[in-house]
């Protein structure tokens, strides 16, 4: 399988190469070589060895001279270092998602809803760096923020053990995850984690796995894990786990702000507080269609889980009626992502000034955001944004006030 990422580091050893001005083949007490002629050839330079053959036509002699080049060796020697040392270190980027739209079609019998929803990635993401660990028994994982678990729960830990289980890889790592998703936003930031942490164990191991083997592997830890290796867009359905790739349904510089409340909704109780009665009746492959072929727009962006979520949270629904209420046609459609507790406004990247003039929203968290996608066996690139959290007093009083 083609094996390519982004972010690999410069080969070992690239400043011992000579340059082109560098003198060539030197043995100590020898003659300086004559200038070349058509009576002298080059037969070989293998493993630093050069042989020249000189003849004389006048004198009807031959002369071998046989040159040992160390330079050329060790060249040879670390060009052989850099094929086998394989990768130590790796950086990658996290992306998190919104779900345009999000249908509950059914109860499975195992437990599960079944559900329609077009899921895209956004630019919104973390950072995880990934260093080979000499130990051979276990991962160290540390974080910049306070209350992620960094043990067994956490789905980046749970990601490396089920791909030493499937390949049998002997690989352990230190990883820092550089957070920047909020957690419990329904923007499924633990499960691009997973993703992310399974393409990083495969580059670490010379590709072994297809991209599809990863999909399909990932499910067995969460249901929007196996969404991260589409392209970035992708109509998923069942628990999720089943992914169909939409190739660019929305452009990518379609701009978004992204507004969530300190309070995070457990998506186990709005799950549990999920009546099928109250959900929309509109077809989810008429929503897809509607989508691809006229873009966003609010009557499109239904989210069946904003009925329970809002009945968890209750601040959560002002939330979103008082950005509706406030939009000047800057946004244009305005849902909840996910379980919660993040409200999407598609359209512009600016929060509505109510969130810097009152209180109640002085902790919100906000940043814009836009369409992300990657290319076949590459991982997601970060673009240059100004991704950001915000609160009042960020804003210059001319703005504040």
């Amino acid at each position: 399988m083609a094996c390519s990422t982004h972010l690999l580091s410069q080969g070992l050893y690239s400043s011992h190469r000579p340059s082109p001005a560098a003198p060539g083949n030197f043995r100590p007490g020898a003659r300086p070589p004559a200038q070349a002629s058509p009576g002298v050839r080059c037969i070989s330079s293998r493993r630093g060895l050069v042989l020249r053959v000189a003849a004389s036509f006048e004198q009807g002699t031959r002369q071998v001279e046989v040159t040992y080049d160390p330079q050329a060796k060790f060249n040879q020697l670390a060009d052989e270092i850099d094929k086998n040392a394989g990768m130590t270190r790796l950086n990658l980027f996290s992306p998190c998602k919104v779900n345009v739209f999000l249908r509950i079609t059914g109860k499975r019998p195992d437990g599960f809803h079944d559900l329609a929803s077009l899921f895209h990635v956004i630019s919104l993401g973390d950072t995880i760096k990934f260093s080979l660990s000499p130990s051979k028994s276990k991962d160290r994982l540390s974080t910049n923020v306070a209350g992620v678990p960094v043990d067994e729960r956490n789905l980046i830990i749970k990601a490396l053990n089920l791909y030493r289980k499937k390949t049998g890889s002997d690989n352990y790592f230190w990883i820092h995850l550089d957070k920047k998703v909020p957690t419990g936003a329904g923007l499924g930031g633990g499960s691009s984690n997973a993703a992310t942490a399974l393409w990083a164990a495969n580059q670490f191991s010379g590709c072994i796995a297809s991209e599809k083997d990863l999909q399909e592997w990932s499910g067995e830890i969460g249901s929007d894990i196996p969404f991260f290796f589409s392209r970035g867009a992708a109509y998923c359905t069942g628990r999720g786990e089943i992914v169909q790739d939409i190739p660019n349904p929305l452009p990518e510089n379609l701009p978004m702000v992204l507004i969530k409340p300190p309070e995070a909704c457990s998506t186990a109780e709005v799950y549990r507080r999920f009546r099928l009665e109250q959900t929309s009746r509109a077809d989810p492959l008429t929503l897809l269609e509607e989508i691809t072929q006229n873009g966003i727009s609010q009557d499109v962006c239904v989210n069946d889980l904003e009925p329970p979520a809002f009945e968890v949270l209750p601040s959560l629904k002002k939330l979103k009626k008082r950005i509706i209420a406030a939009n000047r046609g800057d946004y244009s459609a305005v849902f909840m992502s996910g379980s919660g507790s993040t409200i999407v406004g598609v359209g512009s990247p600016d929060p509505p000034s109510f969130l810097y003039d009152d209180d109640d929203y002085k902790d919100v968290f906000v940043s814009d955001a836009c369409f992300l996608t990657r290319e076949e066996n590459e991982w997601y690139r970060e673009p240059i944004s100004s991704n950001a959290t915000f609160s009042k007093e960020d804003l210059p009083t001319s703005v504040a006030d």
